[in-house]
């Protein structure tokens, strides 16, 4: 069975440019961070229950942990489940970056007639690649005609007219518009059922907490001082940019950086391979800190 990837799970290989070493006594690995400091930059990799919308979600995320800011990234309708990463404090400034990446979902689709499932196969397969799609009507953007791209579309399973339906696809993509023109394309007619997210670049449903682990993370943290629970829940905030290729810089670099000097090749120490131009990559220290996320020119 060919392995299906979404295109930020593509291996890439670190070149060294230079052996450098960072000062212990600046910054500090994202893993040795407090819980404090996690709580006001970090990211949770949460499992979205069915029925809430996803502001509501933040807000009860607000109000258990006490933070100031709580914001999401790619919006769950409130029936669909699944992967919904959502980022605490000062951890919303980077939630753009969940933008450029792909998404996965498996869903149940509905076909108002029997066909045949080899036709239904290979209709799903001609869908992947660029396709032009409208906006469903309840939408929150305007009703124009986009272009996404759809990375793979597997039939897993067929009973009668239900099918379990696993898609790779851009992000902005509406897989329930997605059913909708498979049944027009199949001339029977076709509906979303079901709905689940299971990957939003590299944040998987394998390692998504739920609202409850969460609650029950921070109450023993906050009454017993435990934090392994919390610390499962709660990540560093480079976590958001696990999809994005990264380059390495001296430490000596950081503080021109952050006051928005250009990267100049004196301070770059490693580099992924595969970055073209234009596209968006993580800025690290040698601490594995995020600096900032910037365009290749």
């Amino acid at each position: 069975m060919v392995e299906r990837q979404l295109p930020s799970e593509v291996k890439r290989k670190r070149l060294i440019k230079v052996f450098a070493k960072t000062n212990p006594y600046y910054g500090k690995k994202p893993e040795e961070r407090t819980i404090n400091e996690l709580l006001s930059m970090g990211l949770i990799n949460l499992d979205k229950p069915s029925g809430p919308t996803s502001h509501q979600v933040d807000s009860w995320i607000k109000e258990m942990l006490g933070v100031k800011k709580v914001g999401h990234g790619g919006t769950l309708d409130p029936r669909v489940t699944g992967v919904l990463p959502v980022a605490v404090g000062d951890g919303t400034k980077a939630l753009r970056v969940l933008l450029l990446a792909g998404k996965e979902y498996v869903g149940v689709m509905r076909l108002h007639k029997p066909v045949d499932e080899t036709l239904l196969v290979s209709t799903c397969q001609g869908f992947v690649g660029e396709i032009y799609q409208l906006p469903p009507v309840r939408s929150a953007v305007k009703r124009v005609r986009r272009k996404r791209r759809v990375y793979y579309f597997d039939v897993l399973e067929m009973k009668d007219k239900e099918v379990l339906f696993r898609v790779g696809c851009e992000a902005g993509t509406y897989v329930r518009t997605l059913c909708v023109d498979v049944g027009k394309k199949l001339k029977v007619g076709a509906h979303l059922q079901e709905l689940r997210r299971t990957k939003v670049g590299q944040l998987s449903e394998d390692e998504a907490v739920t609202l409850h682990d969460l609650k029950d993370g921070y109450m023993l943290w906050k009454e017993e001082g435990y934090e392994d629970e919390l610390r499962r829940c709660l990540k560093p905030i480079e976590l958001i940019v696990s999809h994005l290729p990264k380059i390495v810089v001296r430490d000596s670099a950081v503080d021109a950086l952050c006051h928005g000097a250009s990267l100049a090749l004196p301070g770059v120490v490693e580099v992924d391979t595969g970055i073209k131009k234009g596209d968006s990559v993580a800025v690290m220290t040698l601490k594995e800190e995020l600096v900032m996320v910037g365009n290749a020119t």
